[in-house]
């Protein structure tokens, strides 16, 4: 077992008035519902981020989540599936800290999408192996802020330091110049197996079988929804009671009754979804 020495990130405490979020194109580009197709993670040496990071009702792309499951595993080896638009910039920190101090080798398998804080995750990987269709994505720091220019000047020597953190972090495991890595994070670059491999932050090509689950569209809807809604100034915990109250019911607020698609009294949270989305797209 030949381990890396991997730095610790120090995410610092989250601002106030300030919210990390799944940027939208990462959103629209998520194929939600791709997993490997042998990754048992109830009883193997398998972690699985397979949503949003942070999350929306616990699930397994969240701290709390790996911690529980680095205890179960135990100074094993552990594989590492991802497939994640990214999310908040915290907790992929968090996860990336997690792993990169775990005593086993870490094998990381990117099978859909490893992007923005879950490319963080990524890195924490003794090997990062990247499956065909596939991809890596980089950038800033990108954030949701309110508040006077004093405190909009903090969010940006704030993000300043985390964007530092992640060009150290991606341009140690690539040998690449740090201002090769920065530039390649202004312009937000996604890396496809080939161009991941060939710049170093992918170790290898990902020889494995994919599925896609069933509830792959409503996944997507749900992240869709919840980016939207954080566009137009609402916390998480008020967008998480949305997207529980859609869950559950099944149902539209009342100002989206106007849309195209079903809405009260539909039983299909795609169809919620959808009608929601189209509302709060509107351009009238």
């Amino acid at each position: 077992m030949s381990l890396i020495k991997l730095p610790q990130l120090n995410a610092g405490a989250i601002p106030e008035k300030v919210s990390y979020e799944l940027t939208p194109q990462a959103a629209k580009k998520w194929s939600a519902g791709i997993k490997a197709q042998d990754d048992d993670d109830d009883n193997g040496n398998v972690i699985n981020i397979y949503d949003v990071i942070g999350g929306y009702d616990g699930g397994t792309a969240n701290c709390d989540y790996v911690a529980k499951a680095l205890k179960r595993i135990g100074n094993n080896d552990v594989v590492v599936n991802i497939n994640s638009p990214g999310g908040s910039y915290f907790e992929g920190v968090g996860i990336y800290n997690q792993l990169s101090m775990h005593p086993g080798r870490v094998t990381v398998q990117v099978v859909g999408m490893a992007a923005s804080a879950a490319s963080v995750i990524a890195m924490a990987g003794d090997e990062i192996l990247i499956g065909s269709g596939a991809f890596l994505m980089i950038h800033n720091a990108w954030c949701l802020a309110m508040g006077n220019r004093h405190d909009l000047q903090g969010v940006i020597d704030g993000l300043g330091a985390f964007d530092k953190a992640m060009a150290d972090l991606y341009a140690q495991r690539s040998h690449r110049p740090l201002d090769e890595i920065a530039a390649m994070m202004d312009k937000e670059t996604w890396l496809d197996c080939t161009a991941a491999m060939e710049c170093g932050l992918a170790t290898g090509r990902l020889e494995v079988k994919k599925q896609t689950t069933v509830d792959s569209e409503s996944k997507q809807a749900r992240a869709l929804v919840d980016t939207a809604l954080a566009q137009l100034g609402m916390s998480r915990k008020e967008r998480r009671q949305v997207l529980s109250s859609l869950n559950k019911n099944h149902s539209m607020p009342r100002a989206a009754e106007d849309s195209a698609t079903p809405s009260a009294g539909s039983d299909d949270f795609l169809a919620s979804a959808n009608g929601l989305l189209n509302f709060l797209n509107r351009k009238d």
